[in-house]
């Protein structure tokens, strides 16, 4: 990796490096949610090694404030490891993303990156985990806040792994009503948790525990209010829906579906998309015959022996 003095050129002359760094985050967010992880991670960890070289240059509370803005970095570096497939060099970012956070004395930060835990731990189906560090974000964060909805949605997801429907419906219930609060400004962290996305996470439930018409229903509600940018998450419903569509609707359907789902895994290198659809493809081995299903099957298979 080139040394951090040689990064600085990238730096907007009109800006000061500290909002010129956020600003380049930003842009590496936006990126991300069209190309997926591997076209922003090495970029992304590149920016660290600035930010790391800058804070020791600097003193007072300038340092703590490039401190704020190591923790946002690390973790969306931890997001981008968790949406690649690396679950433990994910969990490495989040935890130095905790740390900074604290050390900076910015609470709404850490109960952000401790609900993005929660996620991590529902995505390694760290049922427990997924439950508590939900219940920590709930209490870190601002009480009726969008970040203890946040906390709400992951944690949800735990109760579902841990097969406690009541519970887990219960706390979306809880979720969509804290966002509903019309005092509660969709704006800052958490900023893009609306309605939609907590119609999927709970269509994503649904399924776990066998509802999967109810999961259909809500997995093409929550498709259809995505923006257009939102291209990757698209594709992480899409994959999920089909598995569910091939329980409540026959393997035609759920074969197309993860079709259209695959596509949007091979140009965004999304490793949640491509899992959702290798459990799709073992589902379908006994649908072998069907048009539909033999197609999906061949272009997969095609596509991971291209890959490895």
């Amino acid at each position: 990796m080139p040394d951090a003095r040689t990064l600085l050129p990238t730096l907007s002359p009109s800006l000061h490096p500290i909002e010129s760094l956020r600003s380049l985050r930003r842009s590496l967010v936006e990126c991300d949610n069209v190309l997926g992880p591997r076209e922003v991670v090495a970029t992304t960890q590149g920016h660290i090694q600035l930010i790391q070289h800058l804070r020791r240059e600097a003193g007072g509370q300038e340092r703590r404030t490039w401190l704020q803005v190591l923790a946002e970095y690390a973790e969306f570096c931890s997001w981008l490891h968790q949406d690649g497939g690396d679950h433990r060099a994910a969990q490495y970012w989040a935890d130095r993303a905790t740390d900074w956070a604290n050390a900076c004395d910015d609470h709404d930060l850490t109960a952000y990156i401790m609900a993005r835990k929660a996620q991590l731990a529902g995505d390694m189906k760290e049922s427990v985990d997924a439950v508590d560090l939900a219940d920590y974000a709930q209490r870190l964060a601002r009480p009726g806040s969008r970040l203890s909805a946040m906390g709400a949605v992951y944690g949800a997801h735990g109760y579902a792994l841990l097969g406690d429907e009541l519970t887990a419906q219960h706390t979306f219930d809880h979720a969509l009503a804290l966002i509903a609060d019309p005092s509660e400004a969709p704006i800052g962290r958490g900023r893009w948790l609306d309605a939609a996305y907590v119609e999927a996470q709970r269509a994503r439930s649904l399924s776990l525990l066998g509802r999967h018409h109810e999961a259909v229903a809500g997995f093409d509600r929550a498709i259809h209010a995505l923006p257009l940018n939102f291209r990757r998450d698209r594709g992480v419903y899409l994959a999920r829906a089909a598995i569910s569509q091939l329980a409540a609707n026959g393997p035609e359907e759920a074969a197309a579906t993860g079709e259209t789902a695959l596509a949007i895994a091979v140009t965004t290198g999304s490793a949640r998309i491509f899992t959702e659809l290798a459990m799709l493809d073992g589902l379908l081995q006994r649908c072998r015959g069907v048009p539909e299903v033999d197609r999906f099957r061949e272009v997969f298979d095609s596509h991971l022996l291209h890959d490895v």
